[in-house]
């Protein structure tokens, strides 16, 4: 028998399995040291498609750094203090720089994690804004794109002169991956152009995903397009996209042209974080990675979609995830009162919400794989949301005779299983540059 340490919260669960029963698939490499400061600052002067950020800024520069909230691990502690510190030595004053959280629709960043996400030293030396999707104060219309997309973004965007785009590189279940651009689109943008953004995900004459859309696609994928698209309007002057590691460490950093960057990372994430398998198997067990990636049941759906990958038409997929914050949002549940997804697409249809589309996804798993839930959600919300309460792994896992082979994920937001084919298992086309 092997161990295996499965995150669960900011803590770990212990999980024994047999290796001739189990296999457990990772991202590789995984043994990615994490990046020194000096290695960090290195990358900011070696950058993709762009000058060094000591050329980009000057003097007079108003600068605003955009970061991710607490929803996402991005290393923006390390990230952001190096960051200033090189604009300081650029000439910018820190009078002139400032900080906003890109939570989009989520809630408002509280002070304890503006201090783990900026460091105490930082978040008290500089401006810190806060984004509300809700406030329609707080935004500027750009127009309307081709698609017909209403563009309303923070206006902080634009009473800058410099705007720096942080973030980390993962997968996204239907934007294809995050980092980049979403921290504009959605991450600064009002709730009424998130939900047209976000709703070019669903194909609603067929009641599934568009074309396109989808885990690791990029190019022909209308979601990750058209937030390209309103990025462009602001323009970013720099963008920082990190890679971290089980730990939330910074591993890797790709940095210069906010889309050229993004792009070189996502590429090189792909090839480091999917795995190529024979077939799907009757039995996942699927981590999300622990804090922040299971702070809510909205979050931990990123790794039920990535084990439902691996998982056979009527098997049965184990998730960990804490939800230490509850379900992500206090009117979650209201989208699974329909009896199946069908109807909630058609729901959805006539009076779309973002979330609700989250709920779609989940009850479309829920239709096709028996998912146990270990959490600390209650037992009855669990049900609601046709999954089955369970307290431990060990308790599913022995319903299952020795012979049932089964596959667990220790990093389930940070890895894409693949099912070889024929034509192999290659999705470089995903990745295709304009």
């Amino acid at each position: 028998m092997s161990e295996i340490q499965l995150g669960y919260g900011r803590g770990t669960q212990t999980l024994s399995f047999d290796d001739a029963r189990f296999q457990v698939l990772e991202p590789n490499p995984v043994d990615d040291k994490p990046l020194t400061d000096v290695e960090i600052g290195a990358a900011f002067s070696d950058t993709i498609e762009s000058l060094p950020i000591d050329d980009l800024f000057s003097a007079g520069d108003s600068v605003l750094i955009v970061v991710s909230d607490a929803t996402r691990a991005t290393g923006s502690a390390q990230i952001i203090h190096l960051l200033v510190r090189r604009l300081i030595q650029a000439s910018v004053s820190p009078s002139d720089i400032a900080v906003i959280f890109a939570t989009g629709i989520h809630r408002r960043v509280n002070d304890e994690e503006r201090n783990e996400l900026l460091t105490p030293f930082i978040a008290q030396r500089l401006r810190v804004l806060h984004h509300d999707a809700y406030d329609s104060e707080a935004f500027v219309s750009l127009g309307v794109t081709d698609r017909g997309t209403p563009v309303e973004v923070n206006r902080a965007l634009k009473d800058f002169s410099r705007v720096i785009v942080t973030g980390a590189i993962g997968f996204h279940y239907f934007a294809g991956f995050t980092g980049g651009r979403k921290s504009i689109c959605p991450g600064l943008a009002s709730a009424r152009t998130i939900e047209a953004t976000h709703m070019l995900a669903l194909d609603f004459e067929t009641g599934g995903r568009r074309a396109g859309v989808g885990t690791g696609k990029l190019d022909g994928n209308p979601v990750n397009e058209e937030c390209e698209r309103i990025a462009a309007l602001i323009e970013p002057r720099f963008g920082v996209n990190a890679v971290v590691d089980q730990r939330g460490r910074v591993v890797r950093v790709y940095a210069g042209q906010w889309r050229a960057a993004h792009r070189a990372g996502c590429e090189e994430y792909f090839a480091t974080h999917s795995v190529a398998i024979d077939a799907p198997r009757d039995l996942v067990i699927v981590s999300c990675g622990g804090s922040p990636w299971d702070i809510n049941l909205i979050q931990a759906h990123k790794a039920l979609e990535m084990a439902a990958q691996a998982t056979n038409k009527g098997g049965t997929i184990v998730l960990l995830a804490e939800c230490g914050d509850g379900l992500g949002r206090a009117d979650f549940l209201k989208w699974f009162a329909e009896n199946d997804s069908r109807a909630l697409a058609t729901r959805l249809r006539e009076n779309y919400e973002v979330n609700g589309q989250t709920a779609w996804s989940l009850l479309t798993k829920a239709e096709r794989h028996r998912i146990f839930l270990i959490s600390e959600l209650p037992d009855e919300d669990v049900r609601r949301m046709h999954m089955i309460p369970a307290r431990s792994h060990d308790e599913v896992i022995n319903q299952f005779g020795t012979s049932d082979k089964g596959f667990i994920l220790p990093r389930g937001t940070a890895l894409l299983p693949i099912v070889k084919t024929d034509r192999g298992v290659s999705q470089s086309d995903n990745l295709a540059t304009d």
